[in-house]
């Protein structure tokens, strides 16, 4: 194989193995074995476990980015500028959710990886997840322009509590399915989506309502 194909082998294999077995049972050996090359090419391309890990999440994570901001893009042009903010939490959670539930998605390799990477804390996956927060903070300066009169910490909270529920429902989608006895449809990814965005906008509205009444300190009584 060519260097390029070597390394496209390495990535591949690897993927497959951290999706179908996790992080903490793969050992280089095996990522090797299954490419069906040497443990030199392995340190020749990436350098360590770590950094093949790494480039794996970045690359998925980066599309899933594109894709975000992209839908973001389009809410802003069709608002003039300023999108309105059920837009905004869609652009946002719309794109883990259906890269990772639903019949088309959630058998694919690369769907069951990010699922794995959801759910296992690993190193080099938590310092990329705690360094990249760019992207994130272009949906702030979004929700800033949607909601000009809320304070910057509800809206990091929003943010937060937006990707908490599509994580956790992707993490613990088993967890809700034997819980509600099939009740809560976990393949109609875009009714989930609309749950997360509807729960999002309520938050939010439910701030702006306690702010209206409570505009200063209650009297002790």
């Amino acid at each position: 194989m060519s260097s390029d194909q070597t390394r496209s082998a390495i990535l591949a294999a690897a993927e497959r193995l951290y999706a179908d077995r996790g992080f903490g049972d793969v050992t280089l050996r095996d990522i090797v074995a299954e490419a069906k090359v040497n443990l030199a090419a392995v340190n020749y391309h990436f350098g360590s476990k770590d950094e093949l890990i790494a480039e794996l999440f970045v690359t998925r994570s980066l599309a899933t980015n594109r894709e975000r901001l992209n839908e973001l893009k389009a809410a802003e042009e069709e608002g003039g500028g300023r999108a309105r903010i059920e837009q905004i939490f869609r652009a946002l959670v719309g794109p883990t959710l259906r890269g990772c539930l639903g019949p088309d998605s959630e058998g694919s390799t690369a769907a069951r990886f990010m699922i794995r990477a959801s759910i296992e804390s690993v190193p080099p996956i938590r310092r990329i997840k705690n360094r990249e927060v760019d992207h994130l903070r272009r949906f702030i300066a979004a929700m800033r322009r949607s909601m000009p009169g809320r304070g910057d910490v509800e809206l990091y909270w929003a943010l937060n509590f937006a990707l908490a529920m599509s994580h956790h429902t992707i993490r613990e989608k088993e967890r809700l399915t034997k819980l509600s006895e099939g009740q809560c449809d976990l393949n109609d990814v875009e009714g989930i989506i609309d749950r997360v965005v509807s729960v999002s906008v309520m938050a939010l509205a439910g701030d702006e309502t306690k702010a209206k009444k409570t505009p200063g300190k209650v009297a002790a009584r």
